[in-house]
């Protein structure tokens, strides 16, 4: 400490004392966590991590390891230049609540992108310098600040999973035609999906010049669209540009006129394109010309008289009348603000569903159903490691007397979701149930699909042939 005062002044005296304020109150980390959210991908995931570890690591080390640990601030006589000195705070100086702040972002963000949180970890070691050189902190209440921050932000894994980028694992192999230049390929544009200030779709074209192109009237319906444009064109093969609901459609039309199925990522978040490896077009591209391509399951559920194909989820439960809010609201908010805004008003007032799964009635608030495989089982699921096998892996939150919903929280924040009796899980290859009460809304792959009380839920094995 009295080595670093006697340095002689600098500009560096300047910068130390500015980044060291930016940072107050995680002002400067929030400031970066909007520039990862514009990026997006791995780096926006890192965005929410990283706030989240921010937001513990600065809980604990202000408001619980000061208290329990008071300790004085170095006294003003160690600086030798007062253009170092900053405003002393009255808070106890052990830990250093900037470098727990900075550590457990940067880490946050590190575990979602490494690359990302190695540009930033030079920024995080100089914020937590910064406190020891104007003179607020010993180097010890610097470094437990650090471990603190770091250690919660590593702990974040224990109940949110990582989502790891490797693609669901092969299936069965498929022989579809290969299609040179696109030949013989129908891609089917929902220009509505995704960003649209991006023409993604311009590349599809790019890279398969002899596709042909049809375009969605995103006022009438996608499914009645399909069965059009197939009827007109005779494809050999049949493309789909969009999001999840939109390749949902497509799965469906291309079960139903036997056609191999080519997924040109065009969406916001792309789960399925991600899940059988194919996010980028290049990719979908190489595929389609080469003639790659594997067998793969889908799940059907069964509302009244109606037959509704999924390929990633169904859900019950709040989601679904988050999903019709967020429609609501999303022409005059935007969506990622719509989207929180709704969420947070369904969870507040969310009441559990009285029904029967496979004839056993129980309260619940929340059923999910995968197709397919997913991971961590006694988490949060966050990835698909597997889309073979014939099973749906469903998810059931159920509501067991009061305090359940506490209980739930409590058991996904500690990491025994998996040991909770609030949390249910099976694997099945169909699964039927039934609503006592009013009609509830299902969702299907992000969109709402229609309500009812009876839901007949199976999962058809190796049913599309996609290009991967």
């Amino acid at each position: 400490m009295e080595r670093g005062a006697a340095l002689r002044p600098s500009r560096a005296d300047r910068v130390l004392q500015a980044l060291s304020r930016a940072a107050d109150h995680g002002l400067l980390w929030w400031a970066v966590a909007g520039v990862l959210t514009l990026i997006g991908g791995r780096p926006r995931r890192g965005a929410v991590r990283g706030l989240l570890s921010l937001l513990c690591a600065s809980a604990v080390a202000n408001g619980v390891l000061k208290p329990v640990f008071p300790r004085r601030r170095p006294p003003p006589r160690v600086w030798s230049t007062p253009l170092r000195g900053v405003p002393i705070p009255r808070s106890s100086s052990f830990p250093s609540g900037h470098s727990a702040s900075a550590a457990a972002f940067v880490t946050g963000v590190g575990l979602e992108s490494p690359t990302a949180g190695a540009a930033l970890a030079p920024l995080a070691a100089a914020v937590a310098y910064s406190r020891v050189h104007n003179g607020v902190h010993w180097p010890t209440d610097v470094v437990a600040g650090t471990l603190v921050g770091g250690a919660i932000a590593l702990s974040t894994r224990r109940w949110w999973a990582l989502r790891p980028e490797d693609p669901a694992a092969e299936g069965h192999p498929a022989d579809p035609p290969a299609l040179p230049r696109g030949a013989g390929l129908l891609v089917i544009v929902n220009r509505t999906s995704g960003d649209p200030e991006s023409d993604s779709a311009a590349d599809v074209e790019a890279a398969l010049p002899d596709a042909q192109r049809y375009d969605l009237d995103p006022t009438e319906d996608f499914s009645d669209q399909f069965d059009q444009a197939i009827a007109r064109h005779r494809p050999t093969a049949l493309g789909v540009h969009g999001g999840d609901g939109t390749v949902r459609v497509a799965a469906d039309a291309a079960i139903r006129h036997s056609l191999p199925l080519a997924v040109f990522a065009g969406g916001t978040l792309n789960h399925f394109a991600a899940d059988i490896g194919t996010p980028d077009i290049g990719d979908t591209a190489a595929a389609v010309e080469s003639g790659s391509a594997t067998l793969i399951d889908c799940g059907q559920v069964r509302i009244g008289t109606r037959n509704v194909r999924f390929l990633n989820t169904a859900s019950l439960g709040g989601y679904p009348d988050a999903v019709r809010l967020r429609e609501k609201w999303e022409p005059r908010f935007g969506k990622w603000p719509s989207a929180a805004a709704a969420m947070i008003r369904v969870l507040a007032k969310a009441e559990p569903i009285d029904l029967s799964i496979d004839g056993q009635r129980i309260s619940a608030w929340m059923l999910f159903v995968g197709n397919g495989h997913y991971s961590p089982g006694d988490q949060v699921p966050m990835s698909r490691p597997d889309i073979t096998g014939g099973l749906l892996d469903v998810r059931c939150v159920r509501a067991t007397g009061p305090g359940s919903r506490l209980r739930l929280l409590l058991a996904a924040a500690t990491g025994t979701l998996g040991r909770s009796r609030v949390y249910q899980r099976l694997r099945v290859p169909s699964l039927s149930v039934e609503v006592h009460a009013a009609p509830v809304a299902l969702a299907c792959d992000g969109e709402v699909v229609g309500d009812s009380r009876n839901f007949e839920f199976a999962s058809q094995q190796q049913a599309v042939t996609v290009y991967r």
